[in-house]
C-alpha cells in the first residue's frame, strides 16, 4: 500500500543494477514503469538483489505466522497457484476440499454437527477477514433483535480485552461499531471475564474472548466468561454471546489441552475463528471462521451468484483469492493427522522451555508468558536504568534475529517485553543459540554508556528546588517512573499502535 511507504518517491530516482548489467546497461526508474522491456533473465536477477535485503524468514521470531511446509506440499501449491477459489463452478474438487476442512474444524471444535448435516463456515485471508464476517454476523443479528423488540439498533458495541489484535480495531471503526476495552494490569495481561462481563450492556452485540493473545500467548478463561455471562443474561433477559478469537491457539487447544472447555462445548460460544496460516501450519494468506449452527449466521449476509456456472452461495469480504491455502491446508490435515498436529505442538512447547530456561538462568529477565497457551516466549527486563528491551531487540538484528520488543497496552504501559514466537521451524539448537547471542548482547550492552536521552535520565537523578530556593537535591529513585519515562519515550519514537503486534 502506498500509504506505509516511507521512502522519498523521486519521479527520477534510479534503481541501478548489478549483476543484471549483463543483460541491460541502463538504470530502472523506480517510481515509474520503464519505457522498454528486458529479458526475463535480467528482471530476475534486479528482483533477486533486491529481496537479499529482506530478513531470514525462519530467523523472524516476531511472527506467528508458518515459513516451512514440506517439498510435496510445495508442489501442490505451485500446481494449483493459476485457480481462482471463486470459480466453484470451474474448480468444483477445490471447492470440495474447502468443505471438508470446515467440517473436520467444526468437530475439532466441538461443534453441535449431526452425522448429516453440514457444517456452517468458510475460508478466509487470514483471521483479519474472518473475525470481520464473524462481526458483521453478530452485529446483524443484534440489530434485528432490536428492531424486532422496537428497541433503537444505531449504537452497538462490542467487547474485548485491550490485548486484542488490531483487526479488531478496525472491525469496530469500518462498521461504526463501539469497542469496549477491558484495561489490563501489571502481572494480568488478558481480559478479565467478570470486568468484561460488567461492561456488557443491552447494546452489546458479544463479548470477544482471546484463546492465545498476541502479547503472551495466554488463554483467556472462555469457560468462566461463559459462565458469568450465562448469569447475566438469565438476570437482565438479554442474549449476549461470545465469540472466541483462536488465531493462534485453535490449532493448539484440541492437541494439548483436550480438556481445556473454550469452545462450542459452552453455549454462549456461537462462532470461532483461527488462522490456518498459524499454528495450521500453512502459508501465509489462509484463515478460517466457523459457526455453531445456521442459525448464527444471518442468511442476509450471504450472497448468491450465477454468472460464473451455476448458482454460488458466497460469504467473504473478498471475491477473487488463490485456492492453494485451502489445498494446502487440506494437506496439512491429512498429512498430520491428530497425532501428528499433537506431536508438532508438543515440540514447540518443548522448545518454548528451552528457550525460558535458558533465560531464566542469565538472572536479568522476567518471564511474562504462561505454561498453558501458545509457545511464546514474552520477558522483560528486570533492570532498565542502563538500558532497554529496545536495545537488544536493535541488537539481536546483528546476529539476524528478528525478536519485537513493546509495550503493553493500557493500563500496563509501563512493561516493556521482548517476545519470540516459537514455530514449527524453531528448533532446539535454534533456542540454544539465541540464549548464547542474548548473552552476549547484555554483556556488550553493560559495558556502555547509557544510551537513554536527558529527559529520560533526569528521572532517575532529577535536581529539584525546594520552596524556600536553596537549592537542595532531591533525587527520585523510583525504579517503575524511570520505566515509564523512557517508555513513553520509545513510544513517542515508534508512533505506532503496540497491540497488534503480530
Amino acid at each position: 500500500m502506498v500509504v506505509t511507504a516511507t521512502s522519498i518517491t523521486e519521479s527520477e530516482e534510479c534503481l541501478h543494477c548489478t549483476f543484471a548489467s549483463r543483460y541491460v546497461q541502463e538504470s530502472l526508474p523506480k517510481f515509474k514503469i520503464p519505457n522498454n522491456s528486458m529479458p526475463k533473465e535480467a528482471a530476475y536477477q534486479i528482483v533477486n538483489d533486491e529481496l537479499m535485503l529482506d530478513g531470514n524468514p525462519r530467523l523472524n521470531l516476531a511472527s506467528f505466522v508458518s515459513t516451512w511446509m514440506e517439498p510435496e506440499c510445495d508442489k501442490l501449491i505451485m500446481s494449483s497457484i493459476n485457480k481462482n477459489y471463486v470459480d466453484m463452478d470451474e474448480y468444483p474438487v477445490t471447492t470440495e476440499l474447502q468443505n471438508r476442512c470446515v467440517n473436520m474444524l467444526a468437530h475439532l471444535f466441538h461443534a453441535p454437527v449431526g452425522d448429516n448435516e453440514t457444517a456452517v463456515g468458510v475460508s478466509t485471508v487470514g483471521s483479519s477477514e474472518a473475525i470481520m464476517l464473524a462481526g458483521l454476523a453478530f452485529k446483524r443479528k443484534w440489530q434485528a433483535r432490536r428492531k424486532a423488540e422496537g428497541k433503537p439498533f444505531d449504537k452497538p458495541n462490542i467487547v474485548t480485552g485491550a490485548n486484542v489484535q488490531v483487526c479488531w480495531e478496525k472491525f469496530a471503526r469500518y462498521f461504526e461499531v463501539e469497542l469496549k476495552e477491558v484495561k489490563l494490569k501489571e502481572g494480568y495481561y488478558v481480559m478479565d471475564p467478570a470486568k468484561a462481563v460488567e461492561m456488557v450492556d443491552e447494546n452489546t452485540i458479544c463479548i470477544a474472548a482471546i484463546l492465545g493473545s498476541t502479547l503472551t500467548g495466554e488463554f483467556e478463561d472462555v469457560k468462566l466468561l461463559n459462565e458469568l455471562l450465562t448469569k447475566k443474561n438469565k438476570e437482565t433477559g438479554w442474549d449476549t454471546p461470545i465469540h472466541v478469537d483462536a488465531a493462534s491457539g485453535g490449532f493448539i487447544a484440541p492437541f494439548l489441552w483436550p480438556d481445556l472447555e473454550w469452545d462450542f462445548r459452552l453455549p454462549l460460544v456461537k462462532s470461532i475463528n483461527v488462522s490456518g496460516h498459524k499454528y495450521g501450519l500453512v502459508y501465509a494468506g489462509v484463515g478460517w471462521v466457523i459457526w455453531r449452527s445456521k442459525e448464527d449466521l444471518p442468511n442476509e449476509l450471504v450472497f448468491h451468484i450465477n454468472y460464473l456456472g451455476s448458482d454460488q452461495p458466497t460469504f467473504t469480504l473478498n471475491f477473487s483469492k488463490g485456492s492453494y491455502q485451502i489445498i494446502a491446508q487440506y494437506y496439512q490435515l491429512i498429512r498430520l493427522g491428530f497425532e501428528g498436529y499433537k506431536g508438532i505442538m508438543e515440540n514447540c512447547v518443548a522448545n518454548a522451555k528451552v528457550l525460558t530456561d535458558g533465560i531464566t538462568k542469565m538472572g536479568r529477565f522476567d518471564i511474562v508468558s504462561k505454561d498453558v497457551g501458545v509457545p511464546v516466549v514474552a520477558f522483560s527486563l528486570r533492570d532498565s536504568s542502563k538500558y532497554t528491551v529496545f536495545d537488544v531487540s536493535e541488537h539481536l538484528r546483528r546476529f539476524g534475529w528478528i525478536v519485537p520488543a513493546y509495550t503493553m497496552p493500557p493500563d500496563a504501559e509501563h512493561i516493556a517485553v521482548l517476545r519470540v514466537v516459537i514455530r514449527e521451524d524453531f528448533s532446539h539448537s535454534l533456542a540454544e543459540r539465541l540464549v548464547s547471542d542474548i548473552e552476549k548482547i547484555l554483556t556488550e550492552l553493560d559495558t556502555q554508556p547509557p544510551r537513554l536521552p536527558t529527559k529520560a535520565v533526569r528521572v532517575t537523578a532529577e535536581e529539584v528546588q525546594n520552596d524556600k530556593g536553596d537549592g537542595l537535591h532531591q533525587f527520585h529513585t523510583d525504579i517503575v517512573e524511570t520505566q515509564k519515562d523512557i517508555i513513553k519515550h520509545w513510544r513517542r519514537i515508534a508512533g505506532k499502535k503496540t497491540s497488534g503486534v503480530c
